[in-house]
């Protein structure tokens, strides 16, 4: 225990002295006609009541500790680690083609948007890309940039700089985005629904071993319908890089799967959390709990072991 007010424990003194005077003072002294008399000295009944009128000392010296401020340390808390993650999504025209009752595109959104609001307490920014990339917004908590951005996405993908698809470039951008963030967990969602061309002459492993090095984990969903007639010899630039990077790379071919795909990789890739110091904490209680014992045990003594007021 410590005090917020350490100061005013110097006012222990007065009850101190007040519990001292008790014992010690001869009072009021009247004679009584069986004074004379042959009685006992009664210096356990005398013992009892000094005892007795030592309370109010001792109630006294409880409200100098409570005026003190009594105060703990709280038990350690945990405290979640925050993630930095990056979602980056294909913006090319090949993400319109049709996803289920919608397009690849509006899927991927909608479902990078729930999973945003189920992650409360990570911080999510927003890459789009295709031939070249765009940091839309950095990582942040405020998931309402999220929400905002996405109404000025759909306009956006009418620009020439995103009709290819360039993941390379992209991952190595997004690799210095992150490593801004000096606090928490990295990673990246890829959603991307095509090959990319510039992986060539083993620069696929080049990215890999840098964004390994800086501890980003990379996320795949590729939204490849099986009879659509990607290959995987197209795409193994992707499963290298997640691979290497400790990540995985998940095929969608619905709303369903896409929504399932993310619930994979929330469990993949979980919070974590650290053991903190908590701040100090008011402590009453105790003080509080004996005054009242203090108190009754006064009022009762009261009844009987006290001294006559003459």
């Amino acid at each position: 225990m410590s005090f917020q007010h350490p100061a005013v424990l110097w006012l222990l003194a007065l009850p101190i002295l007040w519990a001292y005077w008790q014992w010690v003072r001869r009072g009021h002294p009247v004679v009584v006609p069986f004074d004379y008399g042959h009685q006992r000295e009664g210096r356990r009944l005398g013992a009892a009541v000094n005892l007795m009128q030592t309370l109010p000392a001792l109630l006294l010296a409880i409200a100098v500790l409570i005026l003190a401020g009594p105060r703990r340390p709280a038990p350690p808390s945990d405290e979640r680690v925050m993630s930095n993650i990056i979602i980056c999504l294909d913006m090319s025209g090949s993400m319109d083609m049709a996803f289920g009752h919608s397009t690849r595109f509006a899927s991927a959104v909608n479902s990078a948007r729930q999973f945003c609001e189920y992650r409360k307490g990570d911080a999510f920014g927003l890459t789009v890309f295709g031939t070249e990339y765009l940091h839309w917004f950095p990582p942040t908590r405020e998931l309402s940039a999220i929400q905002n951005a996405l109404a000025f996405l759909q306009p956006a993908r009418k620009l020439p700089w995103f009709s290819g698809t360039l993941i390379g470039n992209t991952l190595e951008g997004c690799r210095k985005r992150l490593l801004r963030a000096k606090d928490g967990d990295r990673a990246i969602i890829l959603i991307s629904d095509g090959v990319s061309g510039d992986f060539g002459g083993g620069r696929d492993r080049q990215i890999a071993q840098k964004l390994a090095e800086a501890k980003i984990r990379v996320f795949t969903i590729l939204l490849v319908a099986r009879n659509d007639g990607a290959s995987r010899m197209g795409m193994d630039s992707v499963y290298t890089i997640a691979s290497i990077t400790q990540g995985k790379v998940f095929r969608a071919e619905d709303q369903n799967a896409l929504t399932s795909v993310f619930r994979e990789i929330d469990r993949m890739h979980q919070a974590r959390f650290k053991q903190v110091t908590a701040d100090w904490v008011d402590y009453y209680r105790p003080l509080s709990l004996a005054g009242l014992v203090v108190a009754g045990i006064w009022g009762l003594g009261m009844l009987g072991l006290r001294y006559t007021p003459w």
